[in-house]
């Protein structure tokens, strides 16, 4: 069995407006059959962050949504909840403190059950810190900015669903270009995801490999250091860094992305409905006119003016020297 999709939003996704990301989880949970796991360990909320979401689901048509909260280690043992994940058909991390999801969940029978989950087919979603705690290495805190500069963040481990790779949000809003850039300058293997608000990377396993298709208003940003040049092994305090030979993505709705080779994947050019419609009727009238020309019917001009009548436009008066056949 495939490993199941995973939804890594950018925070903010839109609830009430146009809550397709949302829905979008739902719907690949199992729709009406959906049973959904809600994890809100890293929100510093209390039952209303789960109430919202609960709220949310059972609009869009989910079956049940239950709270799985861990506050502590030891409560991440607790069979009950394990239990819940392991029945789940989707599994929803809300946003909140990073460091505080990862430090509870990683490397307990709850982080075990969302790997299972993952590994038996289920949808693992999760927006801002529940976006993070996905790839194998996480961003636990640190400062925005558009420069990448030494110690400006500070690394965590993820639950590694996402390997070899380090995820951010929020991204273009908080300005984090530069301390996702400072981690890939250190750590050149690993790929930088930053996924803007509103924005989710929906990562799918295609034959091995993880391919992530772009949904949402805004942008997921990859920077790719395998070829770059750096001095971040000998910069020091908070200097700039040096990173040359990134390769940067900036990938919008609808653009498909191969994590695993770290290439774009093209896509077929999508054709407006009223463009297509426009062509269709263009071809249908030339092949008549081609024809009618054949056949001798009429004369060109003739055939011009009689696809004007057939279109319901006005005629031109007709040319005097020129006749019907």
């Amino acid at each position: 069995m495939p490993r199941g999709p995973l939804m890594i939003i950018g925070g903010a996704e839109d609830k009430v407006r146009k809550p397709t990301i949302l829905k979008h989880f739902v719907a690949l949970s199992g729709g009406e059959d959906a049973r959904i796991a809600v994890i809100p360990t890293a929100s510093s909320l209390g039952r209303e962050v789960v109430d919202v979401y609960d709220a949310l689901f059972t609009k869009f048509g989910a079956a049940s949504v239950d709270a799985v909260r861990p506050e502590s280690r030891e409560q991440a043992h607790d069979p009950v909840l394990v239990k819940v994940l392991d029945e789940a058909t989707g599994i929803f991390m809300t946003g909140g403190n990073q460091l505080k999801l990862s430090s509870i969940v990683c490397g307990t029978p709850v982080g075990e059950a969302i790997m299972r989950a993952h590994e038996r087919g289920a949808v693992v979603a999760g927006t801002s810190a529940g976006a993070s705690i996905q790839s194998s290495h996480m961003v636990a805190f640190g400062v925005g900015g558009s420069t990448p500069k030494q110690r400006m963040t500070q690394v965590a481990a993820g639950l590694g669903l996402v390997g070899t790779a380090v995820i951010d949000q929020h991204f273009e809003q908080r300005n984090r270009y530069g301390r996702l850039l400072m981690i890939v300058a250190q750590s050149p293997q690993l790929l930088g995801i930053g996924v803007d608000e509103d924005t989710c990377g929906l990562v799918e396993d295609v034959d091995g490999d993880l391919v992530m298709r772009v949904l949402g208003k805004g942008a997921v940003t990859i920077f790719d250091g395998s070829r770059m040049v750096s001095n971040a092994y000998e910069a020091t305090r908070s200097s700039p860094l040096l990173a040359s030979g990134v390769l940067f993505h900036t990938l919008p709705e609808g653009t498909v992305f191969n994590l695993s080779t770290r290439a774009l994947v093209p896509q077929e050019p999508v054709v407006d409905p009223e463009d297509a419609d426009e062509v269709a009727e263009a071809t249908r009238d030339l092949r008549q006119m081609v024809r009618d020309i054949a056949a001798a019917d009429a004369t060109p001009a003739a055939i011009r003016r009689r696809l004007k009548l057939r279109r319901g436009s006005t005629p031109q008066t007709p040319d005097p020297t020129q006749g019907d056949d």
